[in-house]
């Protein structure tokens, strides 16, 4: 396994006509954009690399846009902006999410409850009442923890409810602290066998919606992503070379110094674990 280890994306820009950037990890850490980041998306834009921002996120990109905006990231940084939100909303519209789309209930913080809006849909507020779940996290992240949702999640299953992942993260950086997501909500069901559809990284409709907004074939993109599970595997099983930011989720498993890398008994050991490898590994998001 032969993984380039850089120290700034310069090294393999020219090598790619656009890319594919996470957000939560790499870009910014939920409340501020890290050092370097914008500087390195401004630079890629000026040599007119496209930059697509494809977010696990559970709200549309139009909600996602004022909260990037508040950390200084802006139209002039990047191309386009897709979410995980986006994804499920697109399903449920074009009814290949396979759910009566009437009634449902709505799993997740009020943030997130535009995700829907406007379709021929109508949150309710029992599960009993539902046709179909939507996950998009917990009520309340910072006082819960999924182990709280156990008897939520058999009532679902005994009224055999399909569940609608509108982010299939575990987990997710914000600021210094590591916060669950509907990922777990969703395991955590499908291990008491319910149906789960999920939306958004590492799987392939993510990709296919990015490369229809490129206009670019897979082999000319380069997606950059701090999640072996989601990002990197979800580039492996498009086409897509990938580099891996080392310094977001899998820091604290790496024990890492700041600006460091893991050595390669680490990069190894992770990426069999989660059956990924990426093309490249990089501190954080620099040119």
């Amino acid at each position: 396994m032969s993984i380039a280890r850089l120290a700034g994306v310069a090294a393999m820009a020219e090598r790619y006509d656009g890319f594919i950037l996470d957000l939560w990890g790499v870009v910014h850490d939920g409340q501020k954009p890290y050092p370097g980041a914008l500087a390195c998306m401004a630079h890629l834009r000026r040599q007119g690399k496209p930059l697509l921002l494809l977010s696990n996120a559970p709200r549309r990109a139009v909600d996602v846009l004022p909260h990037l905006a508040q950390m200084g990231v802006n139209g002039d940084h990047f191309d386009d902006l897709l979410t995980s939100g986006d994804l499920t909303r697109h399903a449920v519209e074009t009814g290949s999410a396979k759910v009566a789309s009437r009634h449902y209930f709505h799993l997740g913080p009020e943030r997130d409850w535009r995700i829907l809006e406007g379709l021929d849909c109508r949150k309710v507020a029992t599960l009993d009442a539902s046709d179909f779940v939507l996950c998009s996290g917990l009520f309340n992240d910072e006082t819960e923890a999924p182990e709280d949702y156990r008897d939520v999640l058999a009532e679902a299953r005994r009224l055999d409810l399909t569940m609608l992942c509108a982010n299939p993260d575990l987990v997710v950086m914000r600021g210094p602290k590591v916060v669950p997501c509907a990922g777990l909500l969703a395991k955590a069901y499908e291990e008491q066998g319910g149906r789960v559809q999920y939306y958004g990284k590492p799987h392939l409709v993510a990709y296919e919606a990015c490369l229809a907004r490129l206009g670019l074939p897979a082999a000319r993109l380069l997606a950059v992503g701090d999640t072996l599970r989601t990002d990197i595997r979800g580039a492996n099983g498009a086409g897509i070379d990938s580099v891996l930011v080392t310094g977001g989720i899998h820091a604290d498993d790496w024990n890492l110094e700041p600006g460091s890398l893991p050595d390669d008994g680490q990069i190894a050991a992770a990426c069999q674990l989660w059956g990924a490898t990426p093309t490249g590994i990089i501190a954080s998001l620099r040119w």
